[in-house]
């Protein structure tokens, strides 16, 4: 079996996705992908990592095979620290409690601008989506990781709406717009991780995903890329990683 088909492009977003999370951190984690890289990231390297659900779960502990689907279940808060309101929870992000925010989105612009509310004019949307919910607060005042699938549609040069504010249009703007901290850190997808450069603020590849050229990135973005002058590869998933990450979610609910 060649090293690109041991694993889906749902697991190695969850598992590069989780190696950006460091032992000690308060993350706000959406369901799905951002979740099961939380919990990969507590079960592997970070036993201090307190994960909080818009819900209003506060070190939430996901016991393998047992993924909630949405952030409101109750096998959510069995063996958590505390459970709040979601006015409260969201509250912590006010006080700056909370050191990472981790989501999706259906569109990311080149500056970290993410898109769940719709597609196409706002008069008369071709596509609705989920819209905000917590993803404004938390994209607001935190430092934003994002996994999400690499297509030419979904990465634009300007999103149709900001339903999450990354570094609104570049440069100083996301300070100039009363947002002083946080901004967007890091973009998982199954092709490349990306940063923001510090002056500009526009995406930047920092490293490509084994067997993914550079031209396949551009060829999937619908802006053009800047590429560290340091992109490296990033490592593929271990055997151990993998195996975790199964044992979390055997019924490949989100890893299929």
């Amino acid at each position: 079996m060649t090293e690109a088909r041991r694993y889906t492009a749902t697991e190695i977003l969850a598992i590069l996705s989780s190696r950006q999370l460091t032992d000690g951190q308060v993350v706000f984690a959406g369901v799905g992908i951002p979740l099961l890289a939380a919990t990969l990231a507590q079960k592997l390297r970070c036993p201090g990592l307190t994960i909080l659900f818009e819900g209003g779960v506060v070190g939430a502990f996901v016991e393998p095979g047992k993924l909630p689907p949405s952030t409101n279940d109750q096998r959510c808060t069995k063996r958590a620290n505390m459970v709040l309101g979601s006015a409260e929870v969201l509250l912590l992000l006010q006080r700056g409690y909370v050191d990472v925010g981790f989501m999706g989105g259906a569109q990311i612009d080149q500056y970290g601008n993410l898109n769940s509310s719709f597609i196409g004019d706002p008069a008369k949307p071709k596509i609705r989506l989920p819209g905000s919910g917590g993803g404004n607060d938390i994209s607001s005042l935190t430092n934003m990781i994002v996994a999400m699938k690499h297509e030419k549609r979904r990465f634009v040069e300007q999103v149709d709406f900001i339903t999450s504010p990354g570094f609104i249009r570049g440069g100083k703007t996301r300070a100039e717009s009363g947002l002083p901290a946080g901004g967007m850190f890091r973009v998982i997808t199954e092709l490349a991780v990306f940063g923001f450069d510090e002056e500009t603020r526009r995406m930047t590849v920092l490293a490509l995903n084994p067997g993914v050229s550079r031209e396949e990135v551009q060829d999937n973005t619908g802006f053009e890329l800047a590429f560290s002058p340091s992109a490296t590869v990033t490592e593929p998933p271990t055997d151990h990683e993998l195996a975790t990450l199964r044992s979390i979610d055997p019924d490949r609910l989100f890893t299929a």
